[in-house]
């Protein structure tokens, strides 16, 4: 294998990385913490990366729980 395959395989592999692990997280991250407070431009900005970022999204989906916390035990 040549060095020009190996970078061009690291490249890949590397914005594969982001476009599935790194940017996801940070969405799931930024939804959870202002999701009660954001505007309507910001919240539409959100929901075009959501759309953008579907399959990392879905693959981090079973593994997380952004539910709000209820009123409590009655």
């Amino acid at each position: 294998m040549t060095n020009d395959t190996l970078l061009l395989l690291l490249g890949y592999g590397g914005l594969g990385f982001i476009y599935l692990v790194v940017v996801p997280l940070l969405l799931y991250y930024w939804m959870n913490s202002r999701w009660h407070c954001m505007g309507k431009l910001e919240r539409l900005g959100l929901y075009g990366l959501v759309f953008l970022f579907f399959p990392g999204l879905v693959i981090f989906a079973p593994f997380l729980n952004l539910r709000l916390n209820g009123q409590g035990e009655v």
